[in-house]
């Protein structure tokens, strides 16, 4: 049996020396490195309670160019040229797909409103009730639902860590995936840095530096369908019970929802979460992903690598939320997102200290055939994190043409606070 969960993502802590049909979406032509592109930005909204959706996904129709919103419900998105359909799609989980008309010339901001779908109501005739099978037949479909040729992904990833409520490191890049065919393993996928930046804190107070190890990795690693020793490794998954939840939306397709959670005593911490999987195709739309913290030492040696001698770590919450989208009849990675929540003190000291870690990464286009190997040298190595290898912040325009995930307002605030401190 493999204990591969230890593989996955790991935590570095180290103490340093903080001193070293309806209204038109706005849009409009800006300028980006020499060459003209289109700037479309907008909020999503739920079209009864004007709740702003979060992580709702934006892409132009018949291409591979998108972005998700922010938690804020809102985005930007960045085209070299106008779109012919002039429209773009938005799409949530739980909601019906909308085509949104776009103007070129209205700076406007709009407001886009999807209508949630409430009447999912549909009874569960599949293999007889069996979600193990259905599990084990949507694994067997995977060299037929997902992408059997390598591709070059683009994709913006970003990491904050708060310590309590403060953010004391903000990283950001725009990276390159080499995925090859999903028939084969992760052993030759590999990520690129292209361009990045990053901002930690100064004040002597932030000398805990915590450093996500891996960091643009997330994207090949937790590629659950892809990575089968996440998951679906054969060795394990007969620890794991399945059993139906409900049926929902997602792309206007109708998904599957299957609760999964351990069944044994593993000598690792195991998993526990849902899987969304399409009931005309069988292809795993979504997977929310938990590691148990029933025992946590076990969690612990998941994810943490080194700690100082006498401090004390309390991991309390540990997730992964990888989603993938059809195009053309193939499936393919689209975002993931990954929180680490845990604690901290030293001994004989009172209070803990709590910490967040938030990893995303969005897939904002496919590069066209045939796709390019990235060379060893220049992968990003496992052994690394972002922060280590990219240079603090600088202009306004540092993204130009790149799509990248919409920074919330806190998040900004965040960044002109950290960015004051190096003045």
């Amino acid at each position: 049996m493999k204990t591969t969960v230890n593989s996955i993502i790991r935590l570095l802590l180290i103490i340093t020396l903080v001193a070293s049909v309806g209204p038109s979406l706005s849009a409009q032509k800006e300028n980006g490195n020499g060459n003209g592109f289109f700037i479309i930005s907008g909020v999503v909204k739920d079209t009864k309670n004007k709740k702003k959706l979060s992580y709702a996904s934006i892409s132009i129709p018949g291409s591979h160019v998108g972005t998700i919103t922010n938690e804020d419900g809102e985005f930007t998105l960045k085209l070299q040229e106008w779109p012919p359909s002039k429209r773009i799609e938005v799409s949530h989980l739980g909601y019906y797909n909308l085509l949104y008309p776009i103007q070129e010339n209205n700076p406007e901001k709009q407001t886009i409103l999807l209508t949630p779908n409430d009447n999912v109501l549909e009874e569960i005739l599949v293999l007889g009730g069996n979600a193990q099978e259905l599990v084990n037949q949507a694994i067997g479909k995977i060299a037929t639902n997902y992408s059997g040729q390598d591709n070059l992904l683009t994709g913006f990833y970003r990491e904050t860590i708060k310590k309590r409520r403060t953010y004391i490191n903000v990283a950001e890049a725009v990276i390159q995936v080499y995925k090859t065919s999903y028939e084969k393993g992760i052993e030759k996928d590999r990520v690129q840095v292209l361009k990045g930046r990053q901002l930690l804190s100064q004040k002597p107070k932030d000398t805990l530096i915590v450093k996500l190890q891996g960091g643009p990795n997330l994207s090949v690693f937790t590629d659950v369908v892809k990575n089968r020793d996440m998951l679906f490794d054969p060795l394990t998954l007969p620890y794991y019970s399945f059993t139906f939840n409900e049926i929902t939306m997602i792309d206007d397709r109708l998904n599957y929802v299957i609760d999964f959670k351990s069944q044994a005593i593993l000598p690792f911490a195991p998993y526990y979460g849902k899987l969304y999987i399409d009931k005309e195709n069988l292809t795993f739309a979504r997977a929310e992903i938990f590691l148990s913290m029933n025992d946590r030492n076990k969690a612990t040696q998941a994810i943490l690598r080194k700690k100082p001698f006498g401090l004390r770590f309390k991991p309390e919450v540990v997730s992964f939320i990888i989603t993938y989208k059809q195009r053309d009849g193939k499936s393919y990675l689209n975002y993931v997102r990954n929180e680490v929540e845990f604690k901290c003190d030293w001994k004989r000291r009172l209070f803990a200290t709590g910490y967040t870690i938030l990893a995303e990464m969005v897939v904002t286009d496919l590069a066209g055939r045939p796709a390019t190997e990235i060379p060893r040298q220049d992968a990003f190595k496992p052994t690394l994190s972002l922060s280590d290898r990219v240079s603090n912040f600088a202009d306004a325009d540092f993204w130009e043409n790149y799509n990248i995930i919409e920074p919330t307002e806190s998040l900004e605030n965040a960044v002109n606070k950290l960015k004051k401190q190096y003045r």
